[in-house]
């Protein structure tokens, strides 16, 4: 594992390494300052972690939060397009290369495009399941595992709401990303020594 992360490290990305989820909760929260505004990508380990929660339910912040329930999707591209010129966009990731890239597809754009440019800084939580040899095993693991995951779990929640399910490999990763990152300490990494999100 330390050679992954000096690995990310010489590529430019601040790393930490944790050991659970209730450690990395503990760090996330220390990079969200009062009065930041804080963007948002999809990421199902922000959530297990705790994070997300606490983000909706902290009352000094501005938080971009385009998962907001009853909001119009006219509000919600709002938010997304917010959150790209924030001062923290909080994420997780689809994989990470072990010759120290991030590896990412989305159906919307916001969050491929927030690793490129836009928010001040990035903060990705990420377990150990999402560690892969290459770009080309960061792009099968997307399609092979995360896609396949999040679509059944956007329909199944489809479903439950009453509505028909809408999602599948063409809305759900359509733009694709790999990084480095360009800008020494920009983009943080919370690693986490336990499987995370998908």
């Amino acid at each position: 594992m330390q050679g992954l992360i000096k690995t990310l490290e010489n590529s430019g990305f601040e790393v930490h390494f944790v050991a659970n989820k209730q450690e990395a909760f503990e760090l996330s929260k220390t990079f969200i300052k009062s009065g930041m505004k804080i963007g948002l990508g999809g990421s199902v380990s922000v959530g297990e972690i705790g994070l997300l929660d606490y983000l909706i339910n902290k009352d000094d912040i501005t938080l971009y939060n385009q998962y907001e329930v009853g909001i119009t999707m006219d509000e919600n591209t709002e938010r997304r397009r917010q959150g790209l010129v924030s001062d923290i966009f909080v994420t997780g990731t689809n994989a990470i290369t072990k010759d120290g890239k991030l590896v990412n597809a989305d159906g919307s754009g916001n969050r491929v495009a927030a690793f490129s440019f836009g928010p001040k800084k990035i903060l990705v939580v990420a377990g150990i399941n999402k560690i892969v040899d290459s770009v080309e095993d960061g792009f099968k693991r997307i399609m092979e595992v995360a896609a396949v995951k999040n679509i059944n779990r956007m329909n199944a929640k489809a479903i439950e709401m009453g509505k028909e399910p809408r999602h599948n490999l063409d809305n759900i990763a359509n733009k694709f990303s790999w990084v480095k990152a360009d800008e020494k300490g920009r983009i943080i990494i919370i690693l986490v020594d336990e499987e995370l999100g998908y």
